[in-house]
C-alpha cells in the first residue's frame, strides 16, 4: 500500500471510495474497520490539502480583483 502523502489527488479519491465502501458493507472485523477508518480520515485530509493547494494555483492565475462566482456563465441566457 503507497503512503498516503504519495498518491495523487485521483488515486486518493478512489482509494477513499473503495474504503468507504468497505466499510458500508460491514463485512470488516473490529480491528480492520478501524484500520480502514484511519487511513480513510488521511485520504481524505491528504485530497483536502491537494484540493486548497490547487485552489491557491487558480487564484494566483487569476487578474487582481478577479472572481469566478459563476455568475457569467448564465448571462448569454437572459
Amino acid at each position: 500500500m503507497k503512503a498516503v502523502s504519495k498518491l495523487t489527488f485521483e488515486e486518493a479519491a478512489a482509494e477513499l471510495d473503495s474504503v468507504v465502501a468497505q466499510m458500508e458493507s460491514g463485512d470488516l472485523a473490529l480491528e480492520a474497520a478501524l484500520k480502514a477508518y484511519e487511513r480513510g480520515q488521511a485520504l481524505a485530509q491528504h485530497c483536502q490539502t491537494l484540493l486548497t493547494a490547487a485552489e491557491k494555483k487558480v487564484r494566483k492565475l487569476q487578474p487582481d480583483g478577479a472572481e469566478d462566482d459563476g455568475a457569467d456563465e448564465d448571462a448569454d441566457d437572459a
